[in-house]
């Protein structure tokens, strides 16, 4: 009897699990019951050539007589589910994602964005539309180092620092693949390997040759923590190439260090047209291949596994004239199937808990709740004066809104963006804060580059003189800075990238009339990368940074102006005071760039960021010697001395004395974001592991000297106080014993 009730499980769970035909009754394939890998390659056996390599571009189609769906293989989903024809929830850009420096509330965040895509796939599935952006494979993060502020997609990213990148973007690898031991929720996908960030306008051609120095203590260290620790389900190759060749194939990114070195188990995706740059030559690519089959050959040889373009549709001749064998048309085509069987998509739904996700989850209370938290923590306060800020609504009879970014719905959105129902301009956040019966008066006074004579200025400085206080809503846009757009060439902005990092004239002439007027200016600054505010933070009482803040921004940016949240964003970048700090924007060495190679003094440091309270940092406690390979605790007492409750961000620091050789002035390796009421104090515990005392020599070899090193804790970098916003306390350790060498 339990025989016999076992059977009709088999065959009902059979029955259930979709489309059939004749020629895919009672296979391997079919049945969840049997180990994973017998099932992939019973149904990659079955394949024809032709078959397997339609499998291999991202959109790829449906093999009905052996029940395959067609699948686009191409998602978003950098801050919300992106792109597709349904609305979704619109957290905030990466970039100020990144400011929150808060990992647990990224995952958590992450989590929310692979709810609502299970239940907008799902959706989807029911309607029967299988389109481009409908699918489980999420394209996401961007983890190139923004190493140079003029780089227009650098918004994207986790900021300058490899350890901050790397664990906020572990963070979305978590919350985007879950937790379930036999299915992916979703996949992640770490882009773009590697050496990525710019120009936009020479993307398709340019090659890098960094040193290995640079290579293995900044380009790569996010991508191993991606790979090794988080296990991404993906990885996407970038346009570049890397030492001669292309970066989709690469012997050294692709053979020696993801596959030989890291023992990557995923799958690999071209970036959009890279097949093409091999050989392409209707504009500047890398002339490495000479024709589409000798290049989809090289990639597929080298693991790239899915193409998104079109050039792999040659492979099948490529395979029939020896370029490529077959066998690594199959290893490429197991790597995509896997991926599928883990998302669920040959078993019954009611077998994968992700599968039952109601779209009720889709811009659910608890999403909003969050898209409001995220745009809250990632708000920097850059200035203060004489705490000038909060303001006090009860006392305020007129307060003037200007500014091209203060009633603009878009602008908040970022890039790879989804649609939320509603978008809170800072406009709308303002007016919802202020008591009935306050005069809000708004114009748009000036466009970002271009417009505003003398004359304009001063006139609309004329119509706010009689305010008790002038809010000017600016900064750049996702419209300026951005990915290859070749139509935009304005003054201070070329090709989706920046040419000046100054913020545009025409903005800081109006706000210089309006200081003129004698009434308090804040200005609330709006952007996916650094900008220059010399002039502004000589003389203004007040300056937010709110980025692209997400579908709540304005009402983020008008609790922090009125009070209602005490900001403790840090900046995940370095402010210059111009592009004259600078090495040249193509040039890829790391000499002089970041806070761990620059020299100068920043307008604004990595870090830094501003309360409505204060922090005091006492009691830092390490050992005095440890043995090399040992992993080191570091405790810190934080107290919050002001009247206000609030976060604090605890970074952690770390310096190599005495070092002879290359290393970063000090670096990022260790914060924690903390809330504290007004006189609490709390112990802060993070631990160093051997990786994070190590350093990077000239081959690229990565080794924790013995020796002492300075470690720091406080609210922000180990600088002089005028520089800093918070804290610092600091200590030695000494490390003894034989140099400790780590894998790469």
């Amino acid at each position: 009897m339990r025989y016999t009730n076992a059977i009709a499980f088999l065959l009902a769970l059979m029955i259930a699990s979709g489309p059939r035909t004749a020629d895919a009754q009672d296979t391997a394939y079919r049945n969840p019951q049997l180990p994973m890998e017998v099932r992939i390659k019973d149904l990659l056996r079955r394949m024809t050539l032709e078959e397997k390599v339609s499998q291999m571009m991202n959109a790829s189609p449906a093999i009905d007589r052996l029940g395959i769906p067609a699948y686009n293989w191409w998602s978003e989903g950098l801050h919300g589910v992106a792109r597709t024809g349904k609305h979704a929830t619109v957290f905030p850009q990466a970039i100020g994602n990144a400011a929150t420096f808060d990992q647990p509330n990224l995952q958590r965040m992450a989590t929310m964005i692979s709810t609502e895509a299970r239940a907008i796939h799902h959706q989807y599935e029911r309607e029967g539309q299988r389109d481009i952006y409908e699918g489980l494979t999420f394209w996401s993060p961007n983890i190139n180092i923004f190493r140079d502020p003029r780089w227009g997609r650098g918004q994207e990213t986790y900021g300058e620092d490899p350890y901050l990148t790397g664990q906020m973007g572990m963070a979305l690898v978590k919350g985007f693949q879950g937790d379930d031991p036999n299915y992916l929720k979703i996949t992640a996908c770490a882009k773009h390997f590697a050496v990525h960030s710019g120009p936009e306008t020479t993307r398709h051609s340019f090659d890098v040759r960094p040193s290995d120095y640079d290579l293995w203590d900044t380009y790569l260290p996010a991508f191993r923590t991606l790979v090794v620790d988080a296990k991404v389900a993906s990885v996407m190759c970038a346009y570049n190439s890397i030492e001669g060749q292309p970066c989709c194939g690469s012997d050294l990114l692709m053979t020696d260090i993801l596959y030989n070195k890291w023992k990557f188990r995923g799958y690999v995706t071209s970036d959009c047209g890279a097949i093409d740059d091999f050989y392409e030559t209707k504009y500047p690519s890398h002339n490495f291949s000479p024709n589409a089959a000798s290049a989809s050959s090289d990639a597929v040889i080298h693991g790239t596994d899915v193409e998104c373009g079109s050039s792999y549709q040659s492979l099948v001749a490529a395979v029939k004239s020896g370029l490529v064998a077959e066998s690594k048309i199959d290893t490429s085509v197991y790597h995509l199937l896997e991926i599928r069987f883990r998302l669920g998509m040959f078993d019954p739904p009611a077998m994968v808990k992700y599968a039952q996700t109601p779209m009720t989850e889709v811009l659910s209370p608890e999403h909003q709740a969050q898209a409001l938290l995220m745009a809250r923590e990632s708000i920097v306060l850059l200035r203060n004066d004489h705490h000038f800020l909060p303001l006090d609504a009860r006392h305020i009879r007129k307060i003037a809104v200007l500014g091209p970014n203060a009633d603009d719905s878009t602008v908040v959105l970022g890039n790879y963006n989804g649609f939320p129902d509603h978008t809170v301009t800072v406009l709308e956040g303002i007016r919802g804060k202020v008591p009935a019966g306050t005069n809000v008066y708004y114009e748009k006074g000036v466009d970002y580059v271009q417009g505003a004579a003398s004359a304009d200025v001063d006139a609309v400085a004329a119509r706010v003189k009689d305010a008790d206080v002038i809010v000017f809503v600016g900064g750049i846009s996702p419209r300026l800075e951005g990915e290859e757009m070749r139509d935009v060439h304005l003054d201070g902005f070329s090709g989706g990238d920046r040419t000046s990092i100054a913020l545009p004239a025409v903005q800081t002439k109006l706000m210089k009339a309006l200081y003129a007027t004698g009434k308090p200016v804040i200005f609330v600054m709006m952007t996916g990368s650094a900008i220059s505010t010399e002039w502004e933070s000589a003389h203004l009482p007040a300056i937010l940074d709110a980025w692209y803040g997400g579908e709540a921004a304005g009402t983020a940016v008008a609790d922090v102006l009125f009070g209602d949240y005490n900001p403790a964003g840090r900046l995940p970048v370095t402010f210059y005071k111009s592009v004259d700090q600078l090495p040249d924007f193509s040039n890829y060495s790391m000499e002089g760039r970041t806070y761990r190679y620059f020299k100068g003094e920043p307008l604004y440091p990595f870090g830094y960021g501003m309360s409505y309270t204060s922090f005091v940092y006492s009691q830092l406690s390490l050992p005095v010697e440890v043995s090399a390979g040992m992993e080191v605790p570091v405790t810190v007492t934080v107290q919050n001395t002001g009247g206000r409750e609030g976060d604090e961000v605890v970074q952690l620091y770390v310096r190599h004395t005495g070092y002879t050789g290359r290393a970063p002035l000090h670096a990022l390796e260790g914060f924690a974001r903390i809330h504290l009421m007004p006189g609490e104090k709390k112990t802060v515990q993070m631990k160093l592991s051997p990786r994070a005392l190590s350093l990077v020599d000239a081959t690229g070899r990565r080794t924790e000297m013995t020796g002492k090193v300075e470690i720091f804790m406080g609210g922000g970098q180990p600088l002089p106080a005028s520089l800093t916003a918070g804290s610092v306390v600091g200590g030695t350790l000494s490390v003894k014993g034989a140099p400790y060498e780590l894998a790469p």
